[in-house]
């Protein structure tokens, strides 16, 4: 019996699927959003092809972190220039930015290649409960707490 290895012809179709981030940890939603884009969910996984589907989140502005992270926790955005580190808090980049936290978070949990950036483009965050995107007809998915 043989191994079965995906193509990237059998996988120009994505399907899309939407996840509700209200009241979730930034964290173990990423980790599920990246097992998603990555496709290790579905039994044709292969490593060497994008074999997963698009995500798009809505209500990204009810993530949240646990303990004091959203006081300590800093990111750091850096101009090039002497003296242009800059570096803002948890609960300020979520305030600015719903998306980023999120974002930044699946961006580290996926592969550093070319392969991993393109997983990127297929997720979708959007602050509120409205999403532009009903022409991909995506599915609910409900997430376990």
């Amino acid at each position: 019996m043989s191994t079965f290895f995906a193509n990237k012809k059998d996988y120009q179709e994505k399907e899309w699927e939407v996840l509700d981030a209200s009241n979730q940890i930034v964290g173990r939603l990423a980790s599920k959003i990246a097992m998603i884009l990555m496709g290790k969910n579905d039994p044709h996984f292969t490593p060497h092809v994008e074999t997963g589907h698009g995500v798009i989140v809505i209500n990204a502005s009810g993530l949240r972190v646990t303990g004091d992270k959203a006081k300590n926790k800093k990111y750091k955005f850096f101009s090039g220039f002497p003296g242009g580190l800059k570096e803002k808090t948890f609960e300020r980049v979520l305030k600015e930015d719903p998306g980023y936290t999120l974002k930044h978070a699946v961006k580290g949990m996926l592969p550093k290649s070319r392969l991993g950036r393109r997983m990127l483009t297929h997720l979708l965050v959007y602050p509120g409960a409205e999403h532009p995107h009903q022409a991909q007809k995506p599915k609910a998915v409900a997430l376990k707490d």
